[in-house]
């Protein structure tokens, strides 16, 4: 009995240090889409061949990152395995959209992402009769 409180206090913690990693990943992430946006708009001020999609691998970075904010805080508290899913999906797409430095982070997301999925609680199926 005693065993089993402390397995669910320790998937609970689990739980809530992926949504942490997840919501402070996604806060870096921000700021690395932010750098990424200035760096492409400073090359499209020159004419540089290339500056529109670094201004586009930008805005991408800006909605993964924004996405795996609210993720995080939602996978913190919840009760099944969909938020993390979600924060690990968001942060592949968001490195691959995002750019090098948003990929940086999002890896960490990803890690996150995960130690929701493991630490979420299994449902318990029996009917409550």
């Amino acid at each position: 009995m005693l065993d089993r409180n402390l397995s669910g206090e320790r998937e609970n913690k689990m739980q809530k240090a992926g949504g942490i990693i997840g919501l402070v990943a996604g806060i870096f992430a921000v700021i690395a889409a932010i750098v990424t946006l200035f760096i492409g708009g400073v090359a499209a001020g020159f004419e540089a061949e290339g500056a529109n999609t670094v201004v586009g691998l930008g805005w991408g970075g800006i909605l993964f990152s924004f996405l795996t904010i609210v993720l995080g805080a939602v996978a913190m508290g919840a009760k099944s395995k969909a938020p993390g899913a979600l924060l690990m999906v968001c942060s592949i797409a968001g490195a691959v959209l995002g750019g090098t430095l948003v990929a940086v982070f999002m890896i960490l997301a990803f890690i996150g992402g995960l130690l929701a999925i493991i630490g979420t609680k299994k449902q318990d199926v029996r009917a409550t009769t």
